[in-house]
């Protein structure tokens, strides 16, 4: 973030494709309740990009992946959003992570913070998808908050949209203004 900028722009990847997801109505969640000195922009483009391929990277990357770089580039921080998918994290977010890894050492979201939210059936939420999430995501370049986090058991909801639960919006309230703390220190 420059120092002349009054807002914090935060990226966020949602590890699920279909509309109706409950990851995505929690993406949205964030994205409507962001304190107003905070942008969140929702990269709904990782459909897109091809699996990773160091070739086509050094040749010609995708225009998502430039778009992609790009987004990354001017965000100050990054917010994955993701389901568990068979005890892990999605393959389409890995991908994302995978390509916002390189170039090797010049990652666009080297050292900006980034932090890992989402539901998931089960009791735990999608703990295992989100822990590996943070792992990928500290080995690519940004620095993981891990007290940043929030797991939510889709059962926790019992059939109702994330934002009509006060205190999960309130949650997620939480930790988008986290997250842009974290990014302007």
């Amino acid at each position: 973030m420059t120092a002349s900028s009054p807002t914090t722009t935060i990226l966020v990847l949602l590890g699920s494709l279909r509309r109706a997801s409950i990851n995505r109505q929690l993406a949205e969640v964030a994205i409507d309740n962001a304190p107003s000195s905070i942008r969140m922009h929702l990269f709904d483009r990782l459909g897109e990009l091809p699996l990773y391929n160091e070739d086509i990277d050094t040749e010609h990357p995708a225009e998502a992946v430039v778009a992609l770089r790009a987004a990354a580039t001017e965000a100050d921080a990054l917010l994955a959003v993701t389901p568990e998918y068979n005890g892990g994290v999605p393959g389409l977010l890995k991908n994302a992570i995978d390509w916002l890894s390189r170039p090797y050492g010049q990652s666009p979201v080297k050292g900006k913070p980034a932090a890992v939210i989402g539901a998931s059936l089960g009791q735990y939420g999608g703990v295992w998808a989100h822990d590996e999430a943070r792992k990928s995501l500290a080995i690519a370049g940004p620095r993981v908050i891990g007290s940043i986090a929030m797991s939510v058991p889709t059962e926790s909801l019992r059939g109702r949209h994330p934002g009509e639960d006060t205190e999960l919006v309130a949650r997620v309230r939480e930790v988008v203004s986290d997250l842009a703390a974290e990014a302007r220190t």
